[in-house]
């Protein structure tokens, strides 16, 4: 694909109105004081997978709803005390997997939490966390982007946020962690979720998210016709009568509005070719974003991004801020 989307120069400076909800800040507060009523009850099952130099852990914790959320722990096996910790969150439609499948991160030193999300799973990678929520009554498109959209409060990644905040809380309940060093990092819906995470829990130093998912809604839906913002078209195509209903749910939401709160160090990345999030919408949250940033672009790239590329830039970046 070539470049459809707004040309680089425009991109830089690219700064949309953020309709944020005058209730925003008070729904998400009161969202968690929800969550928190319940114990977290963080378990930390040793298993063997066979690693040598990782020593793994099948995590569970209560999330949203009091609901258990299923996990991975793994550590660097060759450490002298607490160390700093990434949590990581998955792209859409995925799940856990394996410890096999996360070694970078306590390969190159830290802890690594990987946080199942609830639901997801059967598109690629295993996942193991059902989503036993009630959800809304309205119909919705195939997927998640439109699971109990005509609220707010029933809304699906209302549950999912609040998951990831959760997580954050399990791994800062480690003796092994250094609950002062505790980043969140993920690729396209894991990169909305580390953006919504660190604007709501201010213990998060650092969020790394590449060709972040769940922002700029409105424009997202104007511009691709990629999945999965197109589930949102889709169901708006037939709801004619809901589409502002939609739009309305949507705003709580929107990374953009979570960029606006976070004064977590952060590194982004963007690729300009990418139709699925398209680069503005990724530019769009990271100009509102209010703490120290930095953003890398791939040029030539769609929404795979810089694949290993990025993860060797990830991994500089993370040891010049705690070298490990």
């Amino acid at each position: 694909m070539a470049y459809f989307d707004l040309p680089y120069e425009q991109l830089q400076t690219y700064l949309p109105d953020r309709q944020e909800p005058a209730d925003f800040g008070a729904f998400w507060q009161e969202t968690l004081d929800q969550a928190r009523s319940f114990p977290l009850d963080a378990r930390f099952e040793p298993v063997d997978y066979g690693l040598r130099t990782v020593e793994a852990f099948d995590v569970t914790f209560n999330g949203y709803g009091g609901q258990p959320i299923k996990g991975w722990l793994l550590l660097p096996r060759q450490r002298s005390g607490p160390v700093p910790c990434v949590v990581e969150f998955i792209g859409y439609g995925g799940g856990r997997g394996f410890p096999t499948d996360w070694l970078l991160w306590s390969s190159a030193g830290y802890a690594h939490l990987i946080m199942d999300t609830r639901g997801q799973g059967s598109n690629w990678r295993r996942g193991d966390t059902p989503d036993p929520e009630i959800d809304g009554s309205n119909p919705q498109f195939p997927g998640f982007m439109t699971r109990g959209v005509l609220s707010p409060k029933t809304y699906y990644y209302r549950r999912v946020f609040t998951d990831g905040v959760r997580a954050v809380e399990a791994a800062l309940s480690h003796p092994a962690i250094d609950a002062e060093r505790i980043a969140v990092s993920g690729g396209s819906q894991g990169g909305g979720i580390s953006l919504a995470v660190a604007g709501l829990e201010p213990r998060v130093k650092v969020t790394m998210p590449d060709v972040p998912f769940l922002c700029h809604f409105q424009r997202a839906t104007q511009i691709t016709d990629s999945h999965p913002y197109q589930e949102i078209v889709v169901f708006c195509k037939s709801q004619r009568d809901r589409i502002e209903t939609v739009f309305d749910t949507l705003k709580y939401f929107d990374g953009m509005n979570f960029a606006s709160r976070s004064q977590a160090q952060a590194f982004f990345s963007v690729s300009l070719m990418d139709d699925i999030c398209p680069p503005s919408t990724v530019f769009a949250a990271y100009n509102h974003y209010a703490g120290p940033k930095k953003i890398k672009v791939w040029q030539f790239n769609k929404h795979e991004g810089g694949e290993g590329f990025q993860a060797l830039e990830k991994v500089r970046f993370l040891g010049e801020v705690w070298p490990v």
